[in-house]
This record gives structure tokens, sequence and C-alpha cells, in this order.
């Protein structure tokens, strides 16, 4: 919706008896020129890592240390926390003893294997002797395979009884305690990676934000006292929140910024392009009737000209319609003006 204004210079529409038609007065001439329309955009949010992970235990269990607590800064494969591995250690000795006697199994079918070669060469063997033991090696050496697949399982699912760090982070958030039972990949623990930070914002479902996506924005710190720091617009949600009404806006941190800032309130303002208009100083601005209006200069002579607004800035007025790019308008001074009125610049203005 377009604001509201109060335009404060009055036009008279009929020359007052105090002029004449050839008094000629001296103002400020404006050329009016053709600008972007820049409109700024203030949104609050926090600041959070760019990318964050929860981690869970492959397995579920019952957790018998934790090694970390929220606010930790851990290095990649570093240890986390801790399951009850001991029916994990059990299972891991019994796939090595099975193991071990299935390769036991195997040497003994190898060296049958060749002494009936051996025999069926020399003539006091038979074939049948031969393939029955070519048979048994190879049952012997499927089975060391299976005992050697079993124990790779046995010794992963020991070393899934401890949770590791999969890359240098920050501990955001711990949800497990000593004693807890944890069941398989519920979170454990919510980590903040350390390759960079988002201010993330949640908007109005604002038209401008179609034109926002890349553009800077600055951003301060809200309850701490700190320089300003710039961002860049990477990410709008293409659908509105239906919890919140809101759309999410994410700005990647340009600087190497301290991961300490994660959660910390933030504030962001960018100045969005809305268009161009031809621009005017707001001194420029009167009425005719209930409709705005600037004074133009023709030929020496002042003529009010209706115009429409389509923007304010903080010391101008964008019209979209009524002058053009190069025409002069009276700046200063535009309430002495009527009708027909000679007028000479004090100076010109561009």
């Amino acid at each position: 919706m377009r604001p509201c204004f109060l335009v404060v210079a009055m036009t008279a529409l009929a020359a007052p008896a105090a002029f004449a038609d050839h008094d000629t007065i001296t103002v400020e001439f404006v050329t009016a020129t053709l600008q972007e329309m820049l409109e700024s955009i203030e949104l609050t949010g926090s600041i959070e890592a760019r990318d964050s992970v929860d981690l869970g235990f492959r397995q579920s269990g019952r957790v018998t240390e934790v090694l970390v607590e929220e606010g930790d800064r851990v290095t990649r494969d570093q240890p986390l926390a801790r399951l009850d591995a001991v029916q994990q250690e059990q299972g891991q000795n019994v796939a090595r003893a099975s193991l071990a006697a299935a390769r036991a199994t195997q040497e003994q079918a190898r060296q049958a294997s060749d002494r009936a070669g051996a025999m069926l060469e020399r003539g006091v063997g038979t074939r049948a002797m031969r393939d029955a033991a070519l048979q048994s090696l190879s049952e012997a050496d499927g089975a060391v395979e299976r005992a050697e697949s079993a124990l790779e399982q046995a010794e992963r699912a020991l070393a899934d009884t401890v949770l590791h760090a999969p890359d240098d982070a920050v501990v955001t958030a711990r949800h497990i305690a000593p004693g807890q039972i944890i069941g398989a990949a519920q979170p454990a623990f919510s980590l903040a990676e350390l390759d960079g930070l988002e201010a993330v914002f949640q908007s109005a479902d604002l038209p401008q934000l179609d034109n926002v996506m890349g553009a800077g924005v600055r951003l301060d710190t809200i309850d701490i006292d700190m320089a300003t720091m710039r961002g860049t617009i990477t990410e709008i949600s293409p659908l509105v929140d239906p919890q919140t009404g809101t759309v999410g806006v994410r700005a990647l941190i340009d600087a190497d910024a301290d991961i300490d800032l994660l959660g910390t309130a933030v504030r962001g303002q960018m100045q969005v392009g809305t268009g161009s208009g031809v621009v005017v100083p707001w001194t420029a601005l009167t009425r005719q009737g209930e409709d705005a209006a600037v004074w133009l200069v023709q030929d020496g002579k002042a003529e009010l000209a209706p115009v429409r607004i389509a923007n304010f800035s903080d010391k101008a007025v964008f019209l979209s319609d009524g002058i053009e790019e190069g025409q002069i308008v009276v700046g200063a001074g535009s309430q002495l003006m009527y009708p027909g009125r000679p007028v000479q610049p004090e100076q010109v203005i561009e």
C-alpha cells in the first residue's frame, strides 16, 4: 500500500493581488533527472551455520559415555559418545574364533587336495578321490570367506558403538545423557560445520523479495556490540511457511565470521531496485486540488503541471508521470508561485 504523505506547499491558482504579472522572482531551478528507484528492506533474524548436521548411532544401545558438551569445538574423527559394547565385543570374539576354525579346516582341505592330486599322478589314487578333495577345499574356501565377512560385520558393529565427528565442527546441541537408551539413527548431537555462517531471516511475503537474489545486505548484531558485517542473499524460499506465514531468506556472510556468533540475533538491511522514475526534490512538490503537482518552468514562466508520485526517498520524490527527464521545475520558492509568474534562477541544480 502506497504511504500517504502531507505536501506542505500550497498553490494559489490565481495570481495574488500583491504580485503583478511582470513581477519576476528569483527561485531555485531544478533539472528533473531519471534515476533508479531504491527501496530499503529491513529484516531481523539470527546467525546460523551454513552447513549443520544431526548425528546419531547406527545401532541402538545404552549410552555409557558422553565426551563433549554444547559449545565444544571438535575435530574430524574425534569421539563424541560411546554405547555399551559388551554384546558387540562378544560377537567379535565369536567371529574371530569362527574364522580361525574355518581357516584351519581350509588348510586341512588344501593338504588333502594336494595329496589326492599327487596320488592320482603316481597312479595310486582315483579321480573320484581327487574330485572329492577339491570339492572339500572349495567348501572350506567358501566357509573362510563367510567367516571373514562375519568378522568384518562384527568389527563394524563394535566400531559403531563409538560416535565420531564427521568433520571439524562446533557442537550446537546435545540430545543424550549417560545411561540413556537410544535408538538407531536417533539424533544424539547437532553439529555446525566450520565452513561459513549465514544470516537467516523470516520475512513477510513482500513483492520486493523477487528482486533481492544476489543483493548485498548490511548485517548488524542486535544484542552485542561488534563491527558491521556484509552478506549476500543466496536463497529465498519459493513457498510461504503455512505455520508462520513468512518466507525464509538466507544471506551468506562474506567475511570469515567468528563461529561464536552462532545464534546471535542480527538485523539485515538492503537496498532493492524497484524500477526508475523522474526525480525532483521535496521542495518542488505542491498541490492542484487533491492531486500532486510541480511548477514547471516554460519560457521563463512558472506553469502548474500535475504529476503522479511513484515513490519517496529521504530527500527526493520519484514521479511516474507528468514531467520528463531534463525539464526544469521550481525547487525552493515554489510556495510563492502562481500560474504564469515570471521566474529566474538563482542557480540550476542537476
